[in-house]
């Protein structure tokens, strides 16, 4: 597989961004030139989504692969990575699996256990049978606060993602359990809530927080889900003082 990626800035040390379920390397936009200062920063699409092809396997061990494979072919020994929702699962599978790789770390808006299965398999077929605008609505009221003015950006970017790579990815995040397993993250990692948020509630991201020795915790606020879209400057911020430290 060939992850569908985007380079900015030239800075020595380099940035992972690591998307939401649903979402592509665009959902990055606000956090790109106030990295690209100082970093290059590597945004990619998951698998199935965005321009990257649909995904063999089905596992968040796979997914982490892909990446690690991602580095290898550009060369990239070490990153510092960010990653939100999904994106934070293939965070915490990377730093588990292949540490070396992993300098600094944030996890935003994620969890070491999504929902239920049953939760998954009813999201899974509802996709499948309508697409995923046949849960963009719910999923919209998830990512961002009535107050946010710029849904319909978002909402396009939801329901272009292929229906099969949205399915395949919630399979992944069906399987998906750390609990009791980060003690062994060694990176310093940030962790980063939405106080609004429905699908990763800040309690979720307090226990990754008290897992992961001497980790940080930050929650944003008003930001349900897409925080790093929402509370964009007071996430800059968060982020950049983390991964400067």
């Amino acid at each position: 597989m060939n992850l569908h990626y985007r380079i900015d800035g030239e800075g020595d040390r380099v940035v992972v961004l690591s998307d939401s379920l649903g979402s592509t390397l665009d959902m990055w936009e606000p956090q790109v030139p106030a990295l690209a200062e100082s970093f290059s920063v590597l945004r990619y699409d998951h698998p199935g989504h965005g321009s990257s092809p649909l995904p063999e396997a089905r596992n968040m061990e796979s997914f982490a692969r892909e990446l690690v494979a991602l580095l290898d072919e550009l060369g990239v020994e070490r990153v510092s990575f960010c990653g939100l929702s999904l994106g934070g699962a293939v965070g915490m599978q990377l730093a588990l699996d292949a540490p070396e790789r992993v300098d600094r770390l944030v996890l935003c808006c994620t969890s070491m256990r999504f929902a239920t299965p049953e939760f998954w398999e009813e999201r899974i077929a509802a996709v499948r049978r309508g697409g995923v605008e046949a849960v963009a609505d719910t999923v919209l009221e998830r990512w961002f606060t009535p107050e946010f003015p710029d849904v319909r950006r978002y909402r396009e970017m939801l329901v272009s993602t292929p229906a099969e790579g949205y399915a395949r990815c919630c399979e992944a995040l069906r399987e998906w359990d750390v609990r009791g397993r980060l003690g062994a993250v060694r990176a310093p990692t940030l962790v980063v809530a939405g106080s609004d948020d429905p699908s990763t509630p800040t309690p979720e991201l307090e226990a990754i927080a008290a897992e992961i020795e001497d980790a940080g915790l930050v929650v944003l606020e008003p930001a349900r889900h897409l925080a790093n879209v929402e509370r964009a400057t007071e996430f800059n911020d968060a982020l950049v003082a983390h991964l400067a430290a």
